[in-house]
């Protein structure tokens, strides 16, 4: 079974920057598509940014020119850089895995989960 765990939440103001990590286990990194999703409080969880394993990017609208995810075999890990920031980013973000081709922004799509981390931008 393959684990994720995400770290580098917190709390920022309105315009400032958090990088996420997501640390990954598996031989099979290497292979999977990976992606960030994040929920608001009351509201259903939504699509970031995937990155595929040939390191190819997809983006939510909001997050484009803002957000950059990232991917390091090497390491088995995937980071999101968030830059700009907006009180409307606010949720728990969610890293994830799947065994697909190329890039998805459908839930469907990632087979493993981390637990999350917290995000809060104050404005």
């Amino acid at each position: 079974q393959a684990q994720l765990v995400e770290s580098g939440g917190g709390l920022a103001q309105a315009g400032g920057s958090l990088r996420l990590s997501c640390a990954a286990s598996g031989r099979t990194f290497s292979t999977y598509g990976m992606g960030w999703f994040r929920q608001a409080p009351g509201k259903e969880r939504e699509f970031v940014a995937s990155v595929s394993s040939d390191y190819r990017t997809y983006y939510e609208d909001s997050a484009k020119g803002r957000f950059t995810i990232t991917r390091d075999n090497a390491k088995n890990t995937v980071a999101l850089q968030m830059n700009s920031l907006k009180p409307e980013d606010t949720g728990v973000y969610y890293c994830a895995a799947g065994a697909f081709l190329g890039v998805s922004r459908s839930s469907r799509s990632y087979a493993y989960w981390g637990q999350g981390t917290q995000v809060t931008v104050s404005s």
